[in-house]
């Protein structure tokens, strides 16, 4: 009986070993919007927001794993309760703001992949 519990235990530890090992080389296959995020970044436009702004999260989320290519700049000082000051110095007073290097326009609020598409010259995937 003590054997067959320690046999358990050891193949129980064994998994867990095995599958965080596996998590640090397995990565995310990429998404098909990495190459929209990516051209939003080279044609210069940027997005800035708040770490506790459910409109930023929601735009992050809405180019899941290539939100990680986006040009992003976080306004909010760490306890949340002021602005940076790079932020105040691009007058930006709403998040998400989206700005745009090619253009006199500026983005406020959650827009569509479609209306960045058309702001930014960057085509979207099909």
């Amino acid at each position: 009986m003590k054997n067959g519990v320690i046999i358990f235990w050891v193949i129980i530890i064994a998994l867990i070993v095995a599958g965080i090992g596996a998590s640090f080389f397995v990565r995310a296959a990429p998404s098909k919007l990495d190459p929209f995020a990516q051209c939003l970044k080279d044609n210069g436009a940027v997005f800035y927001g708040a770490f506790w702004c459910p409109h930023c999260q929601a735009t992050k989320k809405m180019f899941g794993s290539a939100a990680r290519l986006l040009p992003y700049v976080e306004c909010s000082t760490p306890d949340g309760k002021s602005q940076l000051q790079i932020c105040k110095d691009k007058g930006v007073q709403q998040y998400p703001t989206w700005t745009f290097a090619n253009s006199t326009t500026t983005l406020t609020g959650e827009r569509t992949l479609q209306e960045l598409s058309q702001y930014s010259g960057c085509p979207l995937p099909q």
